[in-house]
């Protein structure tokens, strides 16, 4: 049976890698296909990449919240067995909501997903008692956290982008002046996401946001200030900052491999321990093998259904230009890295959403297809409780095959 367990538990969690990839992707991609700054086939390919490398050399840093923080571990450790089912049904629960929402091609947070069906597992097995609710609570929050704050950012770069760029006399030569800066800005970010805060750390990420600054600048020149019609102008100043897109479209995209890729192979880590020990570890090792596994799932989603949820984040909310795109993408990965520094639950998702809506509020609420948001704001309130319904479900199907 053991064997069984295993082989199951390895295909639901490649689903939910799947899922993960055709529903969460769109948040690095989205604005860069709905810009025009990429096609969809580039930016499925260049998704694949960094997707892939962020989960395979960055992803073993499991998040501890989905094996063990949102359930108390000691309440199955008479039953592993039933831990191990409740496990899986999550996955199995988790996968059929994205794969649902996918469809449709609503942008939701897989992080709330997997949450929610590790609680809905936990809450009726285990007993109220058994879920941290704290934990819980910390992460309900971020469903207003992640998108004001993203919304803020963004809304204040596109409006200094607005002021010192688009309504400037010469909109080309501000471009020139100011786009070290934002270039300077992406590499301090991502400098920063790779380490702990400490000064040192800042100190190297000033020093690769002046190397960004200098390089940038040396290649701005070789961009003609002179242009013969207005037309000409804005759309030498929208080429510049595809560029600047991209580069915010990279970072989103390897942050989200390395730190999502848990929420697919957290749980089959746990139960591959459980299966292996017969007892439940308060920290469950990450193989390569399997963080190549996920990370492939989330390649193979992104490249069959991502197009779905990328039409909506990128076309289905505002109209995105490759300015309006980078202080979206800009927004949503600076907005993940403080909260993470702060140790504030985030939802990439929510963030990116929050970002799209704050670029498209700096234009007038007119800018903004509010039928979408409203839409898009109900799959995030159901997904917690759907999930935890479906997990529920899941596991007494499974109790009934296996016990």
């Amino acid at each position: 049976m053991m064997d069984a367990l295993l082989l199951i538990t390895l295909i639901l969690g490649f689903y939910m890698a799947w899922n993960i990839g055709a529903n969460d992707v769109a948040n690095a991609m989205g604005t860069s296909v709905g810009s025009r700054a990429l096609t969809l086939k580039k930016a499925v390919l260049l998704a694949a990449v960094l997707e892939f490398t962020g989960a395979f050399f960055v992803g073993s840093d499991v998040s501890e919240t989905i094996q063990h923080g949102i359930v108390r571990p000691e309440v199955f450790a008479g039953e592993p067995t039933v831990f191990v089912l409740g496990m899986m049904g999550a996955l199995l629960a988790t996968g059929i909501m994205l794969h649902v929402a996918s469809y449709f091609g609503l942008p939701i947070s897989t992080t709330h997903a997997i949450v929610g069906s590790v609680i809905g597992f936990g809450a009726v097995v285990g007993g109220l008692e058994a879920v941290h609710w704290g934990e819980v609570a910390q992460i309900a929050s971020s469903w207003i956290i992640s998108p004001v704050l993203s919304g803020l950012v963004s809304f204040g770069l596109f409006t200094v982008v607005q002021k010192q760029v688009l309504f400037a006399r010469d909109p080309l030569l501000a471009t020139q002046r100011i786009a070290p800066v934002f270039v300077a800005g992406c590499f301090i970010v991502a400098a920063l996401s790779f380490s702990s805060p400490s000064l040192s750390s800042l100190s190297i990420a000033a020093c690769v946001g002046l190397l960004g600054f200098g390089g940038s600048a040396v290649l701005l020149r070789r961009v003609p200030i002179a242009a013969s019609t207005v037309n000409v102008v804005y759309l030498n100043v929208e080429n510049i900052f595809v560029y600047l897109q991209i580069l915010t479209a990279c970072l989103v995209a390897f942050a989200h491999g390395a730190n999502d890729v848990a929420n697919a192979i957290g749980p089959v880590a746990a139960v591959i321990s459980v299966l292996n020990t017969h007892t439940l570890q308060s920290h469950a090792a990450i193989p390569s093998w399997l963080l190549a596994l996920g990370g492939g799932g989330i390649v193979l989603g992104l490249a069959t259904w991502g197009w779905r949820v990328i039409e909506t984040v990128g076309e289905r909310i505002t109209e995105l230009t490759p300015t309006r795109g980078f202080c979206a993408e800009f927004g949503t990965a600076a907005t993940v890295l403080l909260a993470s520094k702060l140790g504030l639950p985030i939802s990439t998702t929510h963030a990116l959403v929050g970002a799209i809506f704050g670029v498209g509020m700096a234009r007038g609420l007119q800018a903004l297809n509010l039928q979408m948001v409203k839409e898009i704001v109900l799959s995030w309130v159901v997904t917690i409780p759907l999930c935890a319904a479906a997990s529920i479900g899941a596991f007494y199907g499974l109790r009934a095959v296996f016990l």
